[in-house]
């Protein structure tokens, strides 16, 4: 089953730690901001500081705007993320610091019930025909132009507008290709 969820439908929520705000774009059937198995969301960091605690869940933070940020976990490792799509994958439950390069940025950020979820993340500048994998779940995501969908086994397409995001369930490989710049694609399998 293929939906595209419109910006109108994302959700402006809490951070966890009351500093900020995210966008929720999509979370799992009956989840809640402290109880849930997968959430998709976008939020701005416009100061430095320590990012709320997702004990038990991996996270995976993809740089969308802005010069960029450092995230030292646990006083020691660091990610740089300085690029345009950059992105870090984390312990939730590690102490995450972000410290901005110079000022705001927006990421784009996947969380998932680590003994659930396994994660993938495919960022990509520049698709053509990028085979979607096999997976529970597939997201796809857009940021400036729309991309298109191109299935497999018959000549429809699917647009995709930028700033939208298509939910694909019951992913086959080699299904459908994704064409597009500037896309990221989430893939969420259940842990066996």
């Amino acid at each position: 089953m293929i939906e595209v969820i419109e910006p109108t439908k994302f959700k402006t929520v809490p951070w966890k730690n009351g500093k900020g705000e995210t966008i929720e774009m999509v979370i799992n059937s009956g989840g809640t901001l402290n109880e849930f198995d997968w959430r998709l969301s976008m939020a701005s960091v416009v100061e430095d500081g320590v990012f709320s605690n997702f004990s038990d869940y991996t996270r995976n933070l993809i740089l969308i705007a802005g010069d960029g940020i450092n995230l030292q976990h646990n006083d020691s490792k660091i990610d740089k993320l300085s690029n345009l799509l950059d992105y870090a994958t984390f312990d939730g439950g590690d102490k995450t610091v972000g410290n901005l390069h110079t000022g705001e940025i927006t990421d784009f950020n996947v969380i998932a019930r680590t003994s659930r979820y396994n994660t993938e993340i495919n960022c990509q500048k520049k698709a053509e025909h990028v085979a979607i994998e096999q997976s529970d779940i597939c997201f796809i995501y857009s940021l400036f132009k729309s991309a298109e969908l191109s299935f497999t086994d018959s000549s429809e397409i699917k647009h995709l507008p930028a700033g939208h995001l298509m939910k694909i369930t019951d992913v086959k490989n080699g299904f459908a290709a994704i064409s597009g710049e500037n896309i990221i694609i989430v893939y969420l399998t259940h842990c066996n």
